[in-house]
């Protein structure tokens, strides 16, 4: 008895149960603690938040409950760890300065960008977000497994069905044992275009969804990228760094100071210890310069104002500050993420891969839930149909019957039914006796039979699995996209690029019809009057002529619009400089150009920005807007720009703020003028509406502009003529109407050629299908009314026709008025 009741000792090897211990814990940290699955983006204890709230009830449109409640119900029955733990990750998902899209919906103190810490659990109250129903949405259709909690008295879910992909959307960051994990959130829109890129291409490389679709990560707190290779590096490898810095405006004031104003900064920057790391700069005499730095902030927007002394270069001590604290700091990106249930780097497409498998379980899932469902009560239905095809049987065996269970019997053995079936005949009203009950028996099983044959239908064919999950994510888009908020600089960094060699001065860049293209200093061309001969600025063959000329700058880019709606883009240096009299090169040495494509447009842009458009229209007279920064990623080889009808071409591209007036003009001299947001802004590929409808099929449109009050209309024929018509005589109406007349066409002057907005101040740049080019100010040209011909601008020969016409910025020191050729044209 004594020997039974001795304890019992077992002996093991201290080293080898501290690795196994070891080991456990790291698999417990690195599984159930510290990454994210690939599948829904969250960690456990973010997974586990959502899932409480969701059970609570605690839905976005409900009323916000106290946080306390929610913690407990999450460490209670999920989370075997404290509270302190729970709450703090809750008041994360509740920060839009750390949550790219939150998760939580909080009222109350949930702290902020300074570093303060949130209030109490007592005092804080939440609720799910909009958003994050959708990482929810359809949970109780069978589409996800559930698991034991910590002590098996519960179920929660291994992963949830997450109808966007949040593991790019919010990023990610934990440290387990061994590894950790650094994801960057991204813009929803972009993300979810990447997820529907791949579903139509497998094949789809990194780099075209780079360049077409998630051009980089997206920061709550906006600032600046700069630079792309960082990027490229992490999402090919899945692991890199970028480099982030604050959004800074140099600005003067009268009394002749200058400020630095900073209104965004880079992700997980703490605002309060970055002003007090300039201040302790300031005070160690390590940044000199600095002779006041308040913090401005509101509820409008960060605002961060440093004031200069008078003598000290704003640029210079800008960057000693982009050195020294954290207005410019990096982010390593480390892609690690659970594939089931091991931890892998990941790269961009493998992110979306494995969401998109993800979703296509979920779909399969849900629509077997679903079609289990509609079996079932189709069922039920088809029993209640030989019923009531047997109405009187089936009321006399049932009155024949002694119990319910003679019933049941005598209803299954005389009409071949199943149990359930039988059992539904028994529990039946008599309500659903009378005819219009049993017609809407017949319509339910009906639409129940062809719901089962659409569900079978989409278990058949995966194509139809995938166009669910498109519909369903553009539904999404459609409903929480918003605007990206970082910048993504390129050429800002602290190497010195190749654009920084080369001087910026004024350029003339001409590009034939056949496709030469050249540039030349702006100063080639000499001022001169109206009705001169002009001067030979391109030698022409084989019937070629100067088909796009374009005055702008060595270091603007330079987009080019093509007749089929696609973009390419250079750099003004980027294209040889020429004599006078050369051709140039081919565009296509220039850009990547297709066959039978031909440069319709050409624009020049000092920068990619939010809140400026690009305004198209096509021949057709079909316009469209679209934001000018969906075009600041364009790969060599080109990007669509606008999707175009069989029968049309693009002919016109604008740059606008946003609140311009719009004016096109027409072939048979008929233009429209109406305001710019008549037109809203479209996706990049949209197709646009219509802007001006055409009289007949002979017509078409020749020319877009931008009218602005005090501006004129200048109308030029194919003939050499033109005239200067004050805007006020073009009323504004809506777009899609036909216009009004804008010149009188007779045999004598031509048909349009195009028309311009001119305010007189600059010159004219006529050239002809030969290729002479003429320069005149704009003021020579007469002012007459709209339905007039116009004056002679330049001397024809016998059928030579205008081919285009450029406004030239009037430069007074580029040109020499002493070489005027004089109008020889009597002779």
């Amino acid at each position: 008895m004594v020997d039974q009741q001795r304890p019992q000792v077992q002996e093991i090897n201290i080293s080898q149960e501290m690795r196994t211990s070891f080991l456990d814990y790291a698999m417990s940290v690195i599984v159930a603690r510290a990454l994210p699955d690939v599948r829904d983006g969250l960690k456990p204890v973010h997974r586990r938040i959502l899932y409480a709230m969701h059970d609570l009830g605690m839905h976005s449109d409900k009323a916000y409950k106290k946080s306390a409640r929610i913690v407990g119900e999450v460490i209670g029955k999920y989370h075997p760890h404290g509270d302190s733990a729970v709450y703090d990750t809750m008041v994360r998902m509740a920060q839009d300065f750390n949550f790219r899209y939150m998760l939580v919906d909080g009222h109350g103190n949930f702290g902020s960008v300074d570093g303060d810490a949130a209030a109490a659990m007592r005092y804080t109250e939440a609720r799910m977000s909009k958003i994050s129903m959708e990482i929810l949405r359809d949970i109780n259709k069978n589409t996800i497994d559930y698991a034991d909690n910590y002590d098996g008295t519960e179920k929660e879910p291994v992963v949830l069905p997450s109808r966007f992909p949040n593991l790019l959307v919010n990023g990610a960051s934990g440290i387990a044992v061994g590894m950790a994990t650094n994801i960057p959130p991204h813009q929803l829109g972009e993300v979810i275009d990447g997820v529907l890129a791949i579903s139509k291409n497998p094949d789809i490389t990194i780099q075209e969804l780079m360049e077409d679709y998630i051009f980089g990560p997206d920061f709550p707190t906006a600032g600046q990228i700069l630079g792309r290779s960082g990027i490229r590096k992490a999402y090919e490898t899945g692991k890199g760094s970028i480099t982030l810095r604050a959004k800074t405006d140099i600005v003067e004031k009268d009394n002749g100071k200058t400020s630095i104003i900073v209104t965004e900064i880079p992700f997980q920057v703490n605002k309060a210890k970055l002003i007090e790391k300039i201040a302790e700069l300031v005070r160690d005499k390590k940044i000199d310069g600095i002779t006041d730095l308040r913090d401005e902030s509101d509820r409008d927007g960060m605002r961060i104002v440093i004031e200069l002394r008078r003598d000290v270069n704003a640029n210079v001590l800008l960057n000693n500050l982009y050195k020294q604290t954290a207005l410019q700091t990096s982010f390593g990106i480390n892609m690690l993420a659970l594939v089931d249930g091991e931890p892998k780097v990941l790269n961009l497409k493998q992110c979306l891969q494995h969401y998109l498998e993800h979703q296509k379980i979920v779909i399969r899932r849900r629509t077997e839930y679903e079609l289990k469902k509609a079996e079932a009560r189709a069922h039920i239905l088809a029993g209640l149909r030989i019923a009531l095809d047997h109405l009187d049987q089936v009321i006399a065996l049932i009155r024949g019957s002694k119990t319910t269970e003679i019933a049941r019997e005598g209803l299954m053995n005389q009409f071949e039914l199943t149990e359930k079936q039988a059992q539904a005949i028994l529990d039946m009203r008599l309500q659903r006796l009378t005819g219009l009950e049993r017609e809407k028996i017949e319509q339910e099983y009906a639409e129940l039979v062809k719901l089962i044959d659409e569900l079978k239908a989409i278990l058949a064919d995966n194509e139809k699995v995938l166009q669910i999950i498109r519909d369903e994510l553009i539904e999404i888009k459609e409903k929480f996209n918003d605007e990206r908020k970082t910048e993504i600089v390129v050429g800002q960094t602290d190497f010195i690029e190749d654009e920084d060699l080369i001087p910026e001065e004024q350029i003339v860049i001409t590009l034939t019809h056949k496709g030469y293209i050249k540039r030349l200093p702006a100063s080639t061309y000499r001022s001169q009057r109206r009705g001169g001969r002009g001067v030979q600025g391109m030698g022409t063959n084989d019937e070629d002529f100067v088909e796009h000329l374009l005055s702008t700058s060595t270091h603007d880019t330079i987009l080019y619009f093509t007749n089929k709606g696609k973009v390419y883009k250079t750099k003004g240096y980027e294209i040889p400089e020429f004599s006078r009299t050369a051709k140039g090169i081919p565009i296509i040495n220039v850009i990547e150009i297709e066959k039978g494509e031909w440069i319709n447009a050409v624009i020049a842009v000092k920068e990619f920005v939010d809140d400026w458009y690009l305004f198209f229209t096509t021949r057709q007279g079909i316009s469209k807007r679209t934001t000018l920064s969906q075009f600041a990623n364009i790969r060599r080889g080109g990007l669509r720009a606008i999707n175009l009808r069989e029968d049309d071409e693009l002919i016109s591209v604008r740059l606008t703020d946003g609140n311009k007036h719009i004016m096109i003009g027409t072939k048979q001299g008929y233009l429209i003028r109406f305001e710019e947001d008549a037109v809203r802004p479209m996706g990049r590929t949209a197709a646009g509406v219509k802007g001006i409808s055409l009289r007949d099929e002979n017509d078409e449109v020749v020319s877009m502009e931008i009218i602005e009050d005090g501006l004129q209309v200048l109308t030029v024929t194919s003939k050499g003529y033109g005239k200067r018509t004050n805007s006020e005589d073009y009323r504004i109406t809506n777009r899609g109407g036909k216009g009004i007349i804008t010149c009188n066409l007779t045999e004598k002057n031509g048909h349009v050629v195009a028309v311009k907005a001119v305010s007189g101040e600059e010159d004219l740049m006529i050239i002809t299908e030969s290729g002479v080019l003429i320069r005149m100010p704009v003021e020579s040209i007469s002012e007459t009314g709209r339905n007039t011909q116009g004056v002679i601008l330049i001397k024809l020969g016998d059928g030579e026709e205008v081919a285009t016409v450029a406004r030239i910025e009037n430069e007074e020191d580029a040109f020499e008025d002493e070489e005027v050729v004089e109008d020889e044209s009597e002779e």
